[in-house]
């Protein structure tokens, strides 16, 4: 081999080499703290799903949906998880160039959590009552159109913002009678409940006629535009971390515990276990991983337009883009 020719060799292997092992660094920022609900990213993380896509992730807890929402829309993280309510009404709003890109929860979680020794047996006995929430909390989104459903006027409860991480001690020190929940916690937030002599119970919003999507993948429209590959390399690992977590729910819950060691493994297992069954469903098999339904989206946007007051015949697909799910 000419020394021209063996150069050339030696550049050509430096650039692939370069090329293999180049990463685009990424922030995803999560909804709340990092629960067993969240186990499938770190799962994923380090499993290395994200890695093989040439993604170098970074998970950060979150303050409630609508933070994520503004966060991802600042810049401060490339993707972040965000209930579908938060994004469209953040869109519809105030213009906010965010877009859902995975439909995650394909029906709602919501509820609020009392305690079974207080007077409340169900939501009409919240009437004058003080309910603990997180700002952009998506709960306060639906909970007006649960309250009409139910016959109480949605301006007879007091809401009490705090940070997310507060609600539950809130309530259990009684200092609020009810606080917004995924149902997916009752269970480890009802042991914390019951070493100080109480019960949680779950009022869940589906109870009230409630079929919406809620979680979601989010990304800004100057990230789908301008580096569409990333999001679809993005997309296509935290897809399989879903799938990996519901086929291996113990080392997934594992893996989480060694980044958040605050978190028990039952604990994470149950709520893990729980979490499932909004992403892998009837729903899900019908529409497709990930996609969102036309009528189901439709009657989303119509719980959020009627909770919020906004105009009914603004068009929620302007918020989706799910051309990313493998």
């Amino acid at each position: 081999m000419s020394m021209k020719r063996l150069l050339l060799a030696v550049v050509l292997a430096a650039g692939l080499s370069q090329g293999a092992y180049a990463e685009d660094k990424a922030i995803l920022q999560l909804d709340w703290i990092p629960t067993g609900e969240h186990a499938a990213y770190f799962a994923g993380q380090q499993r290395g799903f994200f890695k093989d896509a040439g993604i170098d992730l970074t998970i950060v807890r979150g303050y409630g949906s609508g933070d994520t929402v503004n966060k991802v829309a600042a810049g401060a993280a490339k993707f972040g998880v965000a209930d579908v309510g938060a994004v469209l009404a953040g869109r519809a709003q105030q213009s906010v160039p965010v877009k859902s890109i995975v439909a995650v929860y394909t029906y709602s979680p919501h509820s609020l959590f009392i305690l079974k020794s207080s007077a409340i047996k169900g939501f009409k006995d919240l009437a004058g009552k003080k309910i603990a929430v997180s700002p952009g909390n998506s709960h306060r989104i639906y909970f007006p159109e649960v309250a009409r459903r139910v016959g109480i006027d949605p301006e007879s409860v007091t809401w009490v913002t705090t940070d997310a991480s507060a609600m539950a001690a809130m309530l259990i020190a009684k200092r609020v009678d009810a606080a917004p929940f995924y149902s997916i916690h009752q269970y480890y937030q009802n042991k914390a409940a019951m070493q100080a002599g109480e019960e949680i119970v779950a009022l869940p919003f589906v109870s009230a006629g409630f079929a919406i999507y809620a979680s979601s993948l989010i990304a800004t429209d100057e990230t789908i535009k301008t580096n569409p590959d990333l999001v679809r390399r993005f997309v296509g690992a935290a897809v399989k971390s879903y799938a990996w977590a519901r086929d291996n729910p113990g080392e997934t819950c594992k893996l989480h515990v060694q980044k958040n060691p605050e978190v028990l493994q039952d604990e994470c297992e149950a709520s893990q276990k729980a979490t499932m069954g909004f992403i892998f469903n009837d729903h899900q098999r019908a529409t497709g991983q990930g996609h969102f339904a036309k009528d189901r989206l439709a009657d989303t946007w119509k719980a959020v337009a009627e909770s919020l007051k906004l105009d009914a015949s603004w068009n929620p697909a302007q918020a989706i883009d799910d051309s990313f799910v493998p």
